[in-house]
């Protein structure tokens, strides 16, 4: 199982990534911006910043590390159950969520 410790670690590689809080819960930031967050309250899982097409593929996947809440309709992130989501595919999405939220000078 995925834990929070390797979450932070695969994002560690990552320009400026730092672990901070993020509405009182564990969370990733670049430049003091969120990307990603984990739940504590709740389902739990781990909420990562997406495009909202991207968040609508991986919900049509059917594929169950993946899912969301009412709270998060019409919002650009997917919550990924870590006890079920593949470590490569949870790289990208964290990769593709930090690009994001980094300021261009990090992403050229």
């Amino acid at each position: 199982m995925t834990t929070w410790e390797d979450v932070v670690r695969l994002a560690s590689g990552l320009p400026e990534v730092e672990a901070s809080t993020w509405y009182r819960t564990p969370a990733l930031k670049v430049a003091g911006k969120g990307f990603a967050r984990l739940r504590t309250e709740a389902e739990g899982g781990l909420v990562v910043m997406c495009g909202l097409d991207e968040k609508a593929a991986l919900l049509d996947s059917g594929d169950a590390a993946f899912f969301t809440t009412p709270h998060y309709d019409g919002h650009g992130s997917i919550i990924v159950d870590l006890a079920r989501v593949e470590i490569d595919q949870l790289r990208e999405l964290l990769e593709e969520a930090w690009r994001r939220k980094a300021p261009p000078r990090l992403t050229r």
